[in-house]
C-alpha cells in the first residue's frame, strides 16, 4: 500500500491541478514507458489506478533524491492528523452520502 501522502500527490496529478507538479513527473516518467503508462491512466475516479500512480512515484523519489525534493515542493502541503486536529480525506468517486467531521454532539441524519 503506497503512502497516503503518495495517493494525494497521485490524485493531484490525476486532476493536473498542479500544472508545474503534472509537467516535472511527466518529464522524469518520459524515460520510463511503465511509469508514464501509469501517469496518463490515472483517474481520480479509479483508486487503483491511483495506487499504481503513487507506487511509481515511490520508486522514482527512491532512486532520485532531487526528484524527489522537487516533488515535494510542488506537492499540495502535507497534511497530517494529531489530537488537536482533524483530517479528512476522500479519494474517489462515493456514491451516496460521506461525511467527514470531528467533534459530533447529537444526531446527523441526511
Amino acid at each position: 500500500m503506497a503512502d497516503p501522502f503518495l495517493i494525494s500527490v497521485s490524485a493531484t496529478l490525476a486532476a493536473r491541478t498542479v500544472i508545474g507538479l503534472y509537467e516535472l513527473v511527466k518529464k522524469k516518467f518520459t524515460r520510463d514507458p511503465e511509469a508514464m503508462a501509469a501517469l496518463e491512466a490515472a483517474d481520480q475516479d479509479k483508486p487503483e489506478s491511483l495506487q499504481v500512480l503513487a507506487e511509481r512515484l515511490d520508486i522514482a523519489m527512491k532512486a532520485d533524491t532531487d526528484f524527489a525534493a522537487a516533488v515535494m515542493e510542488q506537492a499540495p502541503a502535507r497534511q497530517t492528523g494529531d489530537s488537536d486536529n482533524v483530517l479528512n480525506q476522500n479519494f474517489g468517486h462515493v456514491e451516496g452520502k460521506l461525511l467527514q467531521a470531528r467533534d459530533i454532539h447529537g444526531d446527523v441524519s441526511f
